[in-house]
């Protein structure tokens, strides 16, 4: 039986002292504890068979994917379908007390969040994720590949694999900054989802 692993490894800390929900803006690199998160996560892979590298087209994935093709020695490829989820609040700071999401304005596009409503579907979120997914197994097949790129999406494949609903409280994701959620193949199905955080201690 043909096994292979495809690792789905999140982006490190990102520069945001603003603390605004950044999404697909431009601009925004990893924080020095983002560097080392990112290192620290690229060096337990030392010793894989890793034979395929892609990451979203953001800045912070970009710079997170760099330490793993050092490790690697491969060409990171750039997936348009691993990119963050697309989100109208973009921009603004959306938590704790200052947060402007208490502006009724904005509570329309709160009607439904099982889609949800402000922002990309998750079930657009995940058809992308597992094109991106496929095409790291048919190009990793009998090894394995990484691909790095942002929570939601990556949560979005997880709660997916676990057979769970694609609607769920934020709070409880589990996937933490630099974390790997490793699928594993075995011929052409998914057999097991493995989660994982190197750098928990940075």
């Amino acid at each position: 039986m043909t096994r292979t692993i495809v690792h789905l490894v999140r982006h490190g800390e990102v520069h945001n002292p603003e603390k605004i929900l950044y999404g697909r803006l431009p601009g925004y690199h990893l924080s020095a504890r983002g560097r080392s998160q990112a290192a620290r996560t690229a060096r337990s892979f030392e010793d894989h068979d890793v034979t395929y590298l892609a990451a979203s087209p953001m800045l912070r994935v970009k710079e997170t994917s760099e330490p793993f093709a050092e490790i690697t020695g491969l060409e990171v490829h750039t997936d348009e379908d691993l990119i963050e989820a697309g989100n109208t609040f973009e921009g603004l700071r959306t938590k704790g007390w200052n947060s402007q999401l208490w502006n009724p304005k904005y509570w329309p596009r709160m009607i439904n969040p099982a889609q949800p409503s402000w922002g990309e579907p998750y079930c657009e979120i995940l058809e992308r994720m597992l094109k991106a997914l496929e095409r790291a197994h048919h190009a990793a097949r009998g090894h394995e590949a990484i691909l790095v790129s942002h929570q939601l999406p990556i949560v979005c494949v997880q709660r997916h694999v676990r057979g769970q609903s694609l609607a769920h409280n934020p709070a409880l994701r589990e996937c933490d900054l630099a974390s790997v959620s490793s699928v594993v193949f075995s011929e052409d199905r998914i057999v097991d989802l493995i989660y994982s955080e190197p750098a928990w201690e940075i």
